[in-house]
């Protein structure tokens, strides 16, 4: 035979080896005559990739040229998710299963949905051998003597799931369902060794669960994004709040050592650089808006993000950023310099006090209108204990109105200036962000900012701690200069 034939028929058989796209058949006893559509998991989000008509027998198909992501899928019938399965390496395989019990699928063509399926159905079953057990671990009457058999029970059948799952990931490491599975695998820390001197080494296990904590969960598989549960946003943010302080300088390297691991895939560095900046866009931890600027500037203001991020998008970041970064708590805050009632300018630098309040409201504002008397209060109460005064700007140019403001809510001790007439070259909210109202900064002496967004119940023990914690460094400092020869 010629050679080139050879070839040809060598390269046809290779391609209809190597077919490319997905088909997706399903045959569900009891569906007729109906839409059904292919649904992906997206972090907390969801999406629909695919719709197909369901005929008189309950057959349907999707297909389409291109690969599907891996990752878990579900079938969407009514509005409503009905079952899930997985989308491994293998995209050309057929589930049948009957709408009275979508969980005893079989499945046809495709090693990893019978795993799939054959792990469910074998939750279910040691499910309902182990229901008896847990309904008497639950038994508030039950003495702990009396739920010892039962407890000892549920722990053989817990045992025996554990096993089965773990014999299915050693023996089908590749497949989606494995990998699925050991997401939910615990990192087993060891006992903390002794140092040379005998002691325990107490920061041993910190090390050890840092080292180790993404031992059973690859930050550059994509499919993990793509789980029923925001599995990957979990796993990021379980390790960066639980595992390292809430410093900027600290979740910044931490943060960095995330993306080596997840940079050489595109779509989880992609991922995961976001998902960091959306848990810090607005954090729960006072100054950790810092870490939002200093991703932006890292991984966007470079053009390291540029491969998918739309123009308009990132103009958006970068706004919000900037935003952020002229009022950052350990920066040097800005001077502001305003006309009060007498027309006369009034600086924010100008006041001598240890700390100032910068306070932001609007004088129709409803929860200006509630917080501002608690401020009066406390300022009243602790504005020589702490040696405060209050730097208090209108947001509305109205003077009428910033007057019946003060006089409402009793503020004449404060420095009262409205911040529209101002005489600084940019707007206040461009020095110090305060979109919403109002917004509290606090600055030290020497005007840097040592607090913001602080509830007003929360002052008086903010400035206690913060007192005993420059007292500790003074001391500290002192007993140093003492040892030094």
């Amino acid at each position: 035979m010629n050679r080139w034939i050879v070839l040809f028929f060598i390269t046809l058989s290779s391609a209809a080896v190597a077919q490319t796209g997905y088909k997706i058949e399903f045959q569900v006893k009891g569906w007729k005559d109906t839409t059904a559509y292919l649904g992906s998991y997206y972090g907390e989000q969801t999406r629909l990739n695919d719709t197909a008509r369901v005929n008189n027998a309950g057959y349907f198909y999707f297909d389409n040229v291109k690969t599907l992501p891996q990752g878990v899928y579900f079938i969407v019938l009514n509005k409503s998710k009905i079952f899930d399965f997985v989308v491994g390496a293998n995209q050309r395989f057929k589930i049948e299963t009957s709408s009275n019990d979508f969980a005893m699928a079989t499945v046809k063509g495709d090693p990893d949905n019978t795993l799939f399926f054959d792990n469910l159905q074998n939750n279910i079953l040691r499910g309902k051998e182990a229901d008896p057990y847990i309904a008497i671990l639950r038994d508030s009457t039950l003495t702990e003597e009396q739920k010892k058999e039962a407890r000892e029970k549920f722990t053989k059948i817990s045992d025996q799931v554990k096993a089965y799952q773990q014999q299915l990931m050693d023996k089908n490491p590749a497949t989606m369902t494995a990998r699925l599975l050991k997401t939910t695998l615990a990192i087993e820390i060891p006992a903390a060794p002794k140092k040379a001197d005998g002691t325990i080494d107490s920061t041993f296990q910190l090390r050890y669960y840092r080292q180790h904590f993404f031992d059973n969960f690859d930050l550059a598989d994509d499919a993990l994004i793509r789980l029923p549960r925001p599995a990957y946003q979990e796993k990021i943010k379980e390790y960066l709040e639980k595992l390292y302080a809430p410093v900027p300088d600290t979740i910044m390297k931490a943060i960095d050592g995330l993306v080596e691991k997840a940079k050489k895939n595109p779509e989880t560095y992609k991922y995961l650089v976001w998902s960091c900046m959306f848990m810090y866009q607005n954090p729960e931890v006072m100054g950790l808006d810092e870490v939002f600027v200093r991703l932006y500037d890292k991984y966007f203001a470079t053009g390291a993000m540029d491969y998918w991020i739309a123009a308009s998008m990132k103009k958006s970041v970068k706004e919000y950023a900037d935003k952020l970064r002229t009022s950052l708590v350990g920066k040097t805050g800005s001077n502001l310099i305003m006309q009060d009632l007498s027309l006369q300018p009034k600086s924010m630098y100008d006041i001598k006090n240890k700390y100032t309040i910068l306070w932001i409201y609007d004088p129709e504002c409803g929860h200006c209108k509630e917080e501002t008397p608690k401020l009066v209060e406390f300022y009243n109460k602790n504005r020589t204990k702490f040696d405060v005064q209050v730097y208090s700007v209108a947001s509305d140019t109205s003077l009428q109105k910033m007057r019946t403001f003060i006089k409402t809510m009793k503020m004449e001790s404060f420095v009262n200036v409205n911040g529209p007439r101002s005489y600084m070259p940019q707007h206040y909210s461009k020095l110090y962000y305060s979109e919403s109202t109002p917004s509290i900064y606090i600055l030290d002496r020497d005007h840097k900012i040592i607090a913001k967004k602080l509830p007003i119940k929360q002052l008086e023990d903010f400035f206690t701690r913060h007192e005993k914690f420059v007292q500790s460094r003074k001391t500290g400092v002192q007993k140093s200069t003492k040892l030094t020869p």
